[in-house]
C-alpha cells in the first residue's frame, strides 16, 4: 500500500464503493418489497398502522396540503434513489419506520406533567424520569384529531401514548402477519432484550437485520427544542432551510416511555443537491463510509454507523460552506476523517438539529477508542487498501 493518489481514489470507488452501492441497493429493493407486503397485511388487520410506501408521503396532513406535497414530490423526483422509510445503518442492518394512522393536527404540549406509572400501568411512588433532549412524551390530546383506538388501554395510560405498549401491539401483529402472508421462509422475528421489534429478512445475497419502528409523522411543524439553523451560518441556504422546516419531523417508538425525535426528511433534503456547486462532498462521504465498513469499523452492529458519518458530514459542511473548501478531494476527505477521529476520541458527536444531544453517549467506549486508533493510523499515513 502507498499514500493515495487520484488514480487510487478512482480505482477504490470503482472496485469498492460502486460495488457496495449495487449490493445495498439490491438488498434495499428486496427488503422493501417484503416489508411492504408485511405492513400491508398489518394495516389490513389494524387500522392504526399503515403500510410503508415508495412515495415518502403517508400522513394525511401532507396529502391535504398541496404546497407541502409539491415540495416533497420535487425532492423525490431527483436522480438519487430514495426509500423514505429505510435507513441503512450498515449493509446488513436497516431501520424501517412504519407510519401510524389516525393522529393529525399535532401541537406541542405546553404543560409539564409528572408520571407515576410503569409501562404496565402499575402505580409508582416516585415519578418517571423526564426524557432527554432527543425524546419527549406524547399525549393523545396533543392531536386535534385522533382515532378512538388511540384512547384504548392497549396503547394509552392516563392520556399518554406509551411507546412500549404500541410496540407490544405491533410485535403481535408482525408475528401474526408473517404467518398469514406466508412469509415465514423470508422473515423471522428476532429476540430482543428491549421492546424494539427486530426481524431477520432473507435476501438473494444475504440476511439483513431490520428494526421495524412505528412512527408518528408530524409535517408542517418544527419542534421548539430544535433551535436550527444556528445564527450567521451560510450552509444550508435559506431556501433549503425553509423547505426542511415545512416538512416537519417524526416521533419514533423506540423506548419504553419516550418518543424519539427523527428528522429523516430533513436529512434527506440536506443530502440532496449537496454538490450543485461542483464540490466533492458526496464523494468524500461515500469513500469515508466505505473505509469505515472495510477497515475502521466493520461488522453488522458497528459502533459508528452511516448515520454518524452523515452527521459528521453535515457539521463539516456547515463549518466549511465555501465551494473552494470542497474543490480538492484529498484535503476535503482528510478534513472529514479528522472530524470523525475527534468525535471517536472524545466519545462525543453532537446531533445536527439538537445540539445538546451526544449521539455517542451510550456507545461502547472501548469500541470507540479502537476506531479512533485506526483513524489515527490512517491520518498518519493515508492509504487505501485496494485488494
Amino acid at each position: 500500500m502507498k499514500p493515495f493518489t487520484d488514480e487510487d481514489v478512482e480505482i477504490y470507488i470503482q472496485s469498492k464503493v460502486e460495488r457496495r452501492h449495487c449490493l445495498v441497493s439490491r438488498a434495499v429493493e428486496e427488503v422493501q418489497k417484503i416489508i411492504q407486503q408485511l405492513t400491508a397485511e398489518i394495516s389490513y388487520k389494524a387500522v392504526r398502522f399503515q403500510a410503508i410506501s415508495n412515495s415518502g408521503i403517508h400522513n394525511e396532513n401532507i396529502k391535504d396540503k398541496p404546497a407541502l406535497l409539491a415540495k416533497w414530490s420535487a425532492v423525490l423526483w431527483r436522480k438519487r434513489p430514495f426509500h423514505p422509510s429505510i435507513q441503512v445503518l450498515a449493509p446488513s442492518h436497516f431501520l424501517i419506520t412504519v407510519p401510524l394512522r389516525g393522529l393529525t393536527g399535532y401541537r406541542e404540549s405546553q404543560v409539564r406533567h409528572w408520571r407515576y406509572y410503569t409501562v404496565n400501568g402499575a402505580k409508582l411512588l416516585s415519578s418517571v424520569r423526564d426524557p432527554e433532549e432527543l425524546h419527549q412524551w406524547l399525549e393523545v390530546e396533543q392531536f386535534s384529531k385522533s382515532l378512538q383506538q388511540w384512547h384504548e388501554e392497549d396503547v394509552n395510560i392516563e392520556g399518554d401514548l406509551v411507546p412500549a405498549k404500541v410496540l407490544i401491539v405491533f410485535r403481535d401483529l408482525v408475528e401474526k402477519s408473517i404467518v398469514s402472508c406466508n412469509l415465514s421462509s423470508k422473515v423471522t422475528v428476532l429476540e430482543s432484550f428491549s421492546s424494539v421489534v427486530r426481524v431477520a429478512v432473507e435476501t438473494s445475497e444475504s440476511q439483513v437485520e431490520v428494526e421495524l419502528v412505528p412512527a408518528v409523522e408530524i409535517p408542517a411543524c418544527w419542534p421548539e427544542k430544535a433551535r436550527w439553523p444556528r445564527c450567521l451560518k451560510r450552509w444550508p441556504s435559506q431556501e433549503k432551510v425553509q423547505c426542511i422546516k415545512s416538512l416537519g419531523f417524526d416521533l419514533l417508538a423506540r423506548s419504553n416511555y419516550h418518543w424519539q425525535l427523527c428528522f429523516s426528511r430533513a436529512e434527506h433534503i440536506l443530502m440532496e443537491g449537496l454538490d450543485e456547486d461542483g464540490g466533492c462532498r458526496m464523494k468524500c462521504f461515500r469513500v469515508m463510509r466505505q473505509m469505515k465498513e472495510d477497515v475502521w469499523c466493520a461488522g453488522n452492529k458497528p459502533v459508528i454507523t452511516a448515520y454518524h458519518l452523515q452527521t459528521v458530514l453535515f457539521w463539516t459542511c456547515e463549518k466549511y460552506p465555501r465551494t473552494k473548501d470542497w474543490s480538492c478531494f484529498p484535503e476535503a476527505f482528510l478534513r472529514l476523517v479528522q472530524k470523525l477521529h475527534k468525535c471517536a476520541s472524545q466519545h462525543f458527536l453532537k446531533h445536527y438539529f439538537l445540539k445538546n444531544t451526544n449521539l455517542l453517549k451510550y456507545a461502547n467506549t472501548s469500541d470507540l477508542d479502537l476506531v479512533a486508533s485506526k483513524l489515527a493510523v490512517f491520518l498518519e499515513k493515508p492509504v487505501f487498501c485496494l485488494d
